[in-house]
Formats: structure tokens, C-alpha cells, sequence
């Protein structure tokens, strides 16, 4: 008998189910109790959660429901990645077909995808609002990042869908890019009890605008910080402690603690696990499920990194903010302005990918409908008895295109065998 069967009936069970055990007479009595705690220990991911509220950054639901977070973001690029997953087809066909309907029967293929492409990102919001207790971020257009008005006017349509089945303000946050014009835009909606979440925040100055204007939250980008030293000095690699994007969102954190701002903090955008810890504490962190995924396999003790408590006692001078100092802080500050500008960019893109795809998809589900119709037409002028198939005797085409329909070989076309084999018809012309 090896040491491990030696053990507890109790212990012994519990030594078999935990994973990557095959045979305990593999291991000595020592493996089995360190097998234990190990399995017992609590995994960074739930130490963190103790301290920080964690968010998923991500718009795959089934990421979601895995990793349980307390809120969620989405951006364009996210919104696009998970528009293009099988599983999540019949949201994006939905909302094509509403948007379709709305638009009335002149509309052009062009004008429904941007209909739809305006409620997606909702479509999901409310998607996974049915899974996590807290809110979920969705995105005003980037194209609207300098035009205070229609980031307005934007951000009221999303909240109005939101409302619209019945989900309240206080679950969403509306995110806008942090410009001037959109931190202005924010300081109208918080006023008017629409939240906000400041994105693609990349330097103090914005920080200060966005707390001075009362938004709810912001969204310091960790690792695009990183990227953009990386590139500019030529450094490989950053110690954890002496990350740029981990000493800027602990400069933000401790500068708004210090001065009693409400304005709460989540660093997003986060290139490797290490980054994520030394922030722990943060008031949120946005993650991605890759990185969740290693903070729930992960077990080691995880200290506080930021604590409220300690900056209050710090001596962080004030720095006074108005659209002048604003323009100036930024323009000296290449790394921010650069960054603001290439995440406006991108963000751009992956819209327009987004409506590109729409658009295809709308024209395939135009042509499926097509299908449909001209089958269910077809076939009901051959099912001569009524009775739902089609026999070779009520067939009065070629036995060649007979058989080539009945995929089964069952002497009988279905609806479905004609739908699928006049379908395949049409691809071919269109080829």
C-alpha cells in the first residue's frame, strides 16, 4: 500500500479527485497533503476580489458566465470578435432583422447595418446584464470623440434602448473616449443621472478633467502605456513594480484619494498578470478571460498595492484643470497624445469592420429569406396531396435532380431538401 492510500478515508477521496491524479500509489504521503492545501489555498483571482471589484473585459458570454465578474466592459473591437462567434449569430440576426423592420421596406442594406450596428453593442449589453449582478459598459462611436453633441445625443439613444426593456440607468455606464469634448460631454450626462465610463485615459490631465467633470469611473489603458515606452525607449522589458502603466494608474489612484475625488478607477488593458497584481486594490480592474483564467489557476499570497488609506497621508499638490491647461498638458505629453489618437483610430476600424460584417450578414440573410420563399412556392406547387412531401410520381422534373434533392434516398424531398438544394443552386449562379 503506498502512502498515499494510507491516508484518511476522507482525505484519500478527496487527494483522487483533484485534477491531474491518476494513480495515488504515485505519490508520497508528503505530495498528497501538499495536493491538499494547494487545492484548499484561495486562488489570487478570489484574494483579489477581496479587495478589488473585478470586471470583465470581454463581450464573450460564455466567458462571463464562466469567470463570474461583478461588471463587464465591451468596446467595438470586442463587439466584433464576438459578432463573428457561431454561438452568438442569432443576437446579430436579430437585431439585422429588427433593424430591418424599423427601417421600412425602401431602406437600403447600407442604412439597416448602421441601424444595427447603433443597437448591438445593446443587443449584448442586455445579454450579459442577465448574467453579472453589477453594470456593464457600452461604447459611444468613436467617430464622436470630438463632438460633444453627438456623443450626447448618442449616449441618451443607448441609455433609451436600455430603458426601453427595462433596464435601468444605474446598470450601464456609458463609455466615451477622453477627450476634452467627451469629458464635457460626460460632466451633461452625469448631471442628467447617465453614468460614464472615461476611456482610452492615458495621462493625469485627463484623469484630473474627468474627476473635476464627476464621471463615475475611468479606464486608465495599462498596457498601451507600456507599448508606447517600450517602442520609445527600446526596452524589452519593465520590472512589475516599475511598470509606466502601473506607476500612472497608481499615480491617478493615490492623486484621487489624496483629494477626496469620487471618480472611481479601474485600469484596463493589461499585458501580463504581473501588472494586474500590482494593482491590487484598485478600486476595479477590467480583465480579460486569459488573464482571468491564470489568476483563478494561480495560488500565492497577494498584498495590497494601492490602499486609499495611505494616500490620503501623501503630499500630492493639486493641479488645476480648465480646457487651456488641458490642450497644453496633452499637447506636452507625447505618450497620451499619441495613444488617444491610435485608440480613436482603432476603435475606428474595428466599427467599420463591424458594419462591413453587418452588412454581409444582411445581404446572406436576404438571400436565405429568398431561399425560403421560393422554395415554400416550389413546393407547394409539386406537393400535390398535401401531405408535406414531395414523391417521385408528384416530382414532374428530371429523376436526375430528383435524386440529387433527396439527400436521404427515402423516395421523398422534404421542405428542407428543397430549400438546401435550391440554396445551393443560387450559390452557384452568384459565383
Amino acid at each position: 500500500m503506498s502512502n498515499a492510500e494510507q491516508l484518511e478515508p476522507k482525505t484519500y477521496a478527496l487527494f483522487l479527485s483533484l485534477p491531474g491524479i491518476k494513480k495515488a500509489s504515485q505519490y508520497s504521503k508528503y505530495d498528497v497533503l501538499l495536493r491538499q492545501k494547494q487545492a484548499m489555498a484561495p486562488s489570487l483571482l478570489d484574494q483579489l476580489r477581496e479587495m478589488t471589484v473585478v470586471v470583465a473585459d470581454t463581450g464573450d458570454i460564455q466567458a462571463i458566465e464562466k469567470f463570474t465578474p461583478q461588471d463587464a466592459t465591451t468596446n467595438p473591437s470586442l463587439i466584433t470578435a464576438a459578432a463573428q462567434m457561431p454561438e452568438y449569430r442569432s443576437i446579430v440576426d436579430e437585431t439585422l432583422l429588427k433593424a430591418k423592420a424599423d427601417a421600412g421596406a425602401g431602406a437600403s442594406n447600407d442604412a439597416v447595418s448602421k441601424l444595427a450596428f447603433s443597437r448591438l453593442a445593446v443587443a449584448f449589453g442586455v445579454k450579459i446584464l442577465a448574467i453579472i449582478p453589477g453594470r456593464v459598459s457600452t461604447e459611444v462611436d468613436a467617430r464622436l470623440s470630438y463632438d460633444t453633441e453627438a456623443t450626447l445625443a448618442q449616449a441618451r439613444d443607448i441609455i433609451a434602448q436600455y430603458e426601453a426593456v427595462g433596464i435601468g440607468r444605474d446598470r450601464v455606464l456609458i463609455k466615451i473616449a477622453s477627450t476634452w469634448e467627451g469629458i464635457k460631454a460626460a460632466e451633461t450626462l452625469e448631471q442628467e443621472g447617465i453614468h460614464c465610463n472615461l476611456t482610452l485615459l492615458f495621462g493625469i490631465h485627463q484623469a484630473v478633467a474627468c474627476a473635476e467633470a464627476k464621471v463615475t469611473l475611468i479606464s486608465p489603458f495599462v498596457g498601451r502605456i507600456l507599448d508606447w515606452y517600450k517602442k520609445d525607449t527600446g526596452k524589452e522589458s519593465y520590472p512589475p513594480a516599475e511598470d509606466p502603466g502601473v506607476l500612472s494608474v497608481t499615480e491617478i489612484y493615490n492623486y484621487y484619494k489624496k483629494h477626496g475625488y469620487n471618480t472611481e478607477v479601474m485600469g484596463a488593458s493589461f499585458r501580463s498578470m504581473e501588472e494586474i497584481t500590482e494593482l491590487a486594490g484598485c478600486d476595479l480592474l477590467t480583465i480579460g478571460p486569459k488573464f482571468l483564467a491564470q489568476l483563478q489557476e494561480s495560488q500565492a499570497a497577494l498584498p495590497r498595492k494601492l490602499d486609499p488609506a495611505k494616500a490620503a497621508s501623501m503630499e500630492i499638490a493639486d493641479i488645476p484643470m480648465d480646457q487651456a491647461i488641458f490642450a497644453k498638458m496633452h499637447g506636452e505629453d507625447r505618450m497620451a497624445n499619441e495613444k488617444l489618437d491610435e485608440g480613436i483610430s482603432g476603435f475606428t476600424k474595428a466599427l467599420e469592420n463591424l458594419e462591413s460584417l453587418l452588412t454581409q450578414r444582411l445581404a446572406k440573410l436576404d438571400s436565405e429569406s429568398t431561399v425560403t420563399h421560393a422554395a415554400e412556392d416550389i413546393f407547394h406547387s409539386y406537393d400535390l396531396d398535401g401531405d408535406g412531401f414531395i414523391t417521385r410520381e408528384e416530382w414532374m422534373g428530371s429523376d436526375a435532380v430528383f435524386d440529387a434533392l433527396d439527400e436521404n434516398h427515402d423516395g421523398k424531398i422534404t421542405p428542407e431538401e428543397l430549400g438546401t438544394g435550391l440554396g445551393a443552386l443560387l450559390h452557384l449562379a452568384s459565383v
